[in-house]
């Protein structure tokens, strides 16, 4: 697979990046960073991509264990180093003021619930969310059940 199918494929599935970078980072610079290591670490593994699951299935999980890893390291990533013409720079996203309630909410959760609600907000499957987390199927329902009731709790401030 070509350098050029991965930048066309990356540009545009670019949301997905954004919205673990969101939840998982909470200055601007760690964001950039954060954005910058999930795109190297995506481009590092695109060779072995088969496209037995689809892009953005493997993108997605590519991404949850970057931040994941990003969020465990005491140091920040290395910045990763252009090698092409094309324009894979961060640019901060901006939300509505609701959107904007929703994220602080979900940053109140702890991180592998954050990933399985964004998951499911974007309309995953549980077996999806299963197979992208690592999960059982049985513990992700559980979780996610958990999960849906900690939001309610978060946002109703009890």
């Amino acid at each position: 697979m070509t350098e050029k199918a991965y930048l066309q494929k990356l540009e545009e599935h670019k949301g997905i990046i954004l919205k673990v970078v969101n939840l998982y980072a909470d200055d601007l610079e760690d964001r950039k960073d954060l954005y910058q290591e999930i795109v190297f670490q995506s481009w590092s593994a695109y060779e072995r991509f088969e496209g037995n699951a689809k892009f953005s299935t493997w993108l997605y999980r590519i991404s949850l264990n970057v931040a994941l890893t990003f969020l465990n390291k005491s140091k920040k990533a290395t910045k990763i180093k252009e090698n092409t013409n094309q324009d894979i720079s961060f640019e901060p996203q901006e939300l509505s003021e609701r959107a904007d309630f929703l994220y602080r909410a979900i940053k109140q959760l702890a991180e592998i619930d954050r990933s399985i609600i964004m998951l499911h907000l974007d309309g995953f499957d549980n077996s999806e969310i299963s197979e992208m987390t690592g999960l059982s199927k049985t513990n992700t329902n559980v979780k996610l059940h958990r999960i849906k009731q900690q939001l309610t709790t978060i946002i109703n401030g009890k």
